[in-house]
């Protein structure tokens, strides 16, 4: 292990010009636009896992899918399987004038590794083979056996994975999952999420006419469509409160006293939250009363605008608008069911609308569920160990507000095998946003953290 660890140190300069290659590419899975691209990025992250060491490594699609890079190393007979998992498609690149450095150049500044990609999730692909290549690269063996996969669609809500984990079963098949796409509390401090809420989308369109009329002529006697669906998502304004919605919290697991006190340990600067959210001076935080932000982002149901149309801006006209449209997004914890919030947001939404205009609500996509272990046992045990080692700090276990909508199906389907979801972003790393950055420091940390937990895992 010494050896594994000595040779990441030397060779991390290597690393990071992977990590550069990879960024390099802009993998923009969302518009539909970059197909070329993902499959490069797919070619390269095949190239890169041969390089480190892997045997039958490939390029999968699924149907009509975008590409899976997949890799093994099964030379370690009588030891655990561990099943690495990590994408490279990317978010596109929005507040282009926001932006320190080109988003596709990895650019060092403060400590820091910028670039889109290079936190979410390519600083992962990176890590998980340079701990691979750590092993190989020294002795030519691994104290476990490995299957890496590499998606192309995880930023578009990763709709062929479940199949694809279904197709390939018994070629993934394995002991331990691990997952590095969450996030480390603070730079610094090595975190293991056991919780994961779910998602559920669902559209709100409002209809007031059949065309829209003129604004002189009708304003204040034909009802206004976009006014009227601002009533209606009003309805869920509840500062400080619970959503006012009939039986939205009614199957909310609630904090046991040991996770309340966790919680309240954990390290917490309310004035540098704020700043690294870029929350405005005057806003108020809506949490929950005597709630504090990570049991309200981590085990409480939300719900939030996340898209509104009635017309453009660009090409507004004096006008009474007949229809309007949102998109609602609502974050869903143990033990809530989604089709049970759906109904319930539905009555809710639809309930005595303004004007007596037609609201309808339905769900979009399929959204998917909560995900919740009990993060004790053997596996959970060598990770907090490999952690400590490689961070040289105590780690600790969190939750997360964001949705990993496979590891719950993957997990059963290995027949209920243990999930390891280690940090590799921070607060500051501004993933989907502008500036987005892997923290070098704990870039370096978590790969010797990587080298351990095999090492670990392969002593269990």
């Amino acid at each position: 292990m010494q050896a594994a660890l000595d040779w990441l140190t030397k060779n991390h300069e290597a690393i990071i010009g992977g990590l550069s290659n990879l960024v390099a590419v802009p993998s923009i899975s969302t518009d539909g636009e970059h197909q070329t691209e993902i499959e490069r990025t797919a070619a390269l992250t095949c190239d890169m896992m041969r390089e480190a060491g892997l045997h039958n490594v490939e390029a999968i699609k699924v149907g009509n899918s975008l590409p899976y890079a997949y890799g093994e190393w099964l030379d370690a007979p009588g030891k655990p399987t561990v099943f690495l998992y990590a994408h490279h498609d990317v978010q596109p690149v929005n507040y282009i004038e926001q932006w320190l450095s080109d988003p596709w150049k990895l650019t060092r500044r403060d400590g820091r590794l910028f670039a889109r990609g290079a936190a979410d999730d390519k600083g992962a692909i990176s890590a998980f083979l340079g701990a691979i290549a750590a092993y190989r690269k020294t002795s030519n063996q691994l104290p476990v056996n490995i299957k890496m996969v590499v998606e192309g669609e995880e930023e578009i809500g990763s709709k062929n994975l479940l199949n694809f984990f279904e197709l390939h079963k018994k070629k993934i098949q394995s002991d331990v999952i691990v997952v590095c796409d969450t996030e480390n509390i603070e730079v610094g401090l090595p975190c293991i999420t056991y919780s994961l809420r779910g998602i559920v989308a669902l559209m709100v369109e409002v209809t007031t006419a059949r065309m829209p009329v003129h604004s002189g002529m009708a304003g204040g006697a034909v009802p206004d469509a976009a006014l009227a669906l601002n009533v209606v998502l009003a309805k869920l304004f509840a500062p400080n409160q619970p959503l006012p919605v009939p039986g939205f919290y009614d199957s909310v697991r609630p904090l046991t006293d040991k996770e309340r006190a966790a919680f309240r340990k954990l390290p917490w600067d309310d004035a540098k939250f704020r700043k690294e959210l870029g929350v405005v001076p005057s806003a108020n935080f809506a949490m929950e009363t005597d709630t504090g932000v990570y049991e309200q982002t981590w085990r409480r149901p939300s719900a939030t605008v996340i898209a509104q149309e009635a017309s453009t801006i660009k090409g507004a006209s004096n006008q009474v608008l007949p229809t309007a449209s949102a998109i609602v997004s609502c974050r869903i914890v143990p033990d809530q069911k989604p089709a049970d919030v759906v109904a319930q947001m539905k009555a809710y939404l639809e309930a005595n609308p303004p004007y007596g205009a037609e609201v309808k609500v339905k769900q979009l996509g399929a959204g998917c569920d909560w995900w919740m272990t009990d993060p004790n046992g053997p596996a959970f045990e060598a990770a907090m160990a490999a952690l400590r080692n490689g961070f040289g700090r105590d780690p600790v276990g969190i939750g997360c507000g964001g949705s990993i909508g496979f590891v719950g199906p993957l997990a059963e389907l290995f027949g209920g095998a243990p999930a390891l979801l280690l940090g590799i972003e921070d607060p500051a790393s501004n993933a989907h946003a502008p500036n987005e950055s892997l923290h070098e420091g704990d870039f370096k940390k978590l790969m010797a953290s990587l080298v351990h937990l095999f090492g670990k895992l392969g002593a269990m």
